[in-house]
Order: C-alpha cells, then structure tokens, then sequence
C-alpha cells in the first residue's frame, strides 16, 4: 500500500503526531494520530523524530514527511512542556534556522557546524537553478561595478623586503 502525506500537525494535550494522508488504492483522506511516548522538555527533538520515522508502525504512512518537518514538529512540543507560548516556539525554530552571515562558523562544536552545512545545503538547493527551470541560462558573465578604489594591503610590500 502506498500513502500519500497531506499534512502533518501536532497536538499537545495528549502530546501526539497527527497525520492527514491519502490512500493511493482506495483515494480516501485518513487521519493517523501517533502517540507521542517517553519525551519530556530536556529530550533530543532529532532523535525522537528519527526514532518516530523509523518505527515500523508508523514508518509506511512517514515517508512522505521529512525528518526536518518532525523535528519542528517535536522542537514546538518542547517548547510547550518548557512553558514557552507557540509564538515563542515558532520565533525560536525561526532563529535556529536562519544563518547569521556575520557568525563565526569556526568557533562552533561539530554538531552545531553540521547543523548550518545542512541549512545552508537545504538553501542552496531551493535557490539553485536547474537546466529544466524556464529561467535557466547557460555561461552568464556579470561584471560587477566598483564602488570603491581597492586598497592594496601594506603587510603583502612588507614581508617581501624581509626575506
């Protein structure tokens, strides 16, 4: 059988994901509540949507859903058990999902690093343009204007005399 997600939801009292999918044999719109179990306000939200996708009850209905659609799924639900309203929450996933150009990415743990490689892929890839694309133009030149007079760096004249 092959399941089509329409929309995917969660609801917080009790804590459980709600999917709205269609029936591909029969073209019917269902509902499939999944119970959320086990997950408190200091949880991993990855991790439990890995978990909740690769559960074998729940797993054929999911594959429509991406891991990173249950995550904001379950991060919204940790910020609900914290206390936080869902405007707070939203504003929150919102931050976590923008990249601060000014941010100094070397200064970050790994998994925080592999955090922003994975939104700056997941954007590159929604503004990339493709050869099927109608606006898509093959070896495009710009030249770009130059407000400034470029400055020639005093460091680069100087170590050359040293040596």
């Amino acid at each position: 059988m092959t399941y089509v997600a329409k929309k995917c939801g969660i609801r917080f009292q009790p804590p459980s994901v709600i999917l709205i999918y269609e029936d591909e044999n029969k073209n019917r719109a269902r509902q499939r509540i999944m119970p959320i179990r086990n997950f408190s306000k200091f949880s991993d939200c990855s991790r439990a949507a890995e978990q909740l996708k690769n559960n074998p009850r729940h797993q054929a209905y999911l594959q429509g859903v991406s891991l990173q659609q249950l995550q904001k799924l379950y991060s919204l639900l940790r910020g609900h058990l914290q206390g936080k309203s869902l405007a707070q929450s939203l504003e929150q996933i919102q931050q976590e999902e923008t990249i601060d150009p000014e941010e100094d990415l070397n200064k970050l743990d790994d998994k925080e690093l592999a955090k922003r490689k994975s939104i700056m892929d997941e954007l590159f890839e929604k503004n990339r343009k493709k050869k099927d694309d109608p606006d898509f133009t093959y070896n495009v030149e710009v030249e770009f204007p130059q407000v400034e007079r470029l400055e020639s760096c005093g460091w680069d004249a100087e170590s050359d005399n040293e040596f």
